[in-house]
């Protein structure tokens, strides 16, 4: 099922996924990395003017990462904001993802969260560096196959 946005994306040949809709009608895409920037431009001109948020998760131990942006449509006169959810898919062996920073300033903060995070690396993002832990710190510790330095499970103690 497609939404105004993504028939809108394929009417002009731009590369997504349509994954339907949530619960509140919020209309999810999913973009590959490397046609990001292109469609990007879209939900901007489109009249996107507000990225609500923007977070990243691991699918599965050793799978996927995914860039979350939750676009939001504000004008004065609407009553209801138009909304969009659009998930951009990287291997966990090389997570590059173009910045949307020259969009939408407002994408600074989150994206470096989602690097620091996840290990998401964000190209051409001018000031993409750690921002909650410390620069020599190790890892990522939301992903999945994180293991924290210095500690161990509980099982491992137990036998």
């Amino acid at each position: 099922m497609r939404g105004r946005l993504s028939t809108w994306l394929a009417k002009h040949k731009l590369a997504h996924r349509p994954l339907g809709f949530d619960y509140q009608g919020v209309e999810t895409l999913q973009i590959k990395s490397r046609d990001w920037p292109s469609v990007a431009v879209a939900p901007y001109a489109y009249g996107s003017n507000y990225p609500r948020s923007q977070c990243a998760y691991d699918v599965a131990p050793g799978g996927a990462l995914v860039s979350v942006y939750h676009l939001t449509r504000i004008q004065d006169d609407l009553d209801q904001p138009e909304e969009l959810c659009i998930k951009v898919f990287v291997p966990r062996e090389d997570p590059k993802i173009p910045s949307v920073f020259w969009i939408w300033k407002s994408a600074d903060f989150q994206e470096r969260e989602s690097y620091d995070m996840s290990g998401i690396t964000y190209e051409n993002h001018p000031h993409l560096k750690r921002i909650l832990m410390p620069d020599t710190w190790i890892g990522w510790p939301l992903r999945k196959d994180y293991i924290v330095p210095n500690s161990y499970e509980l099982q491992d103690s137990l036998q």
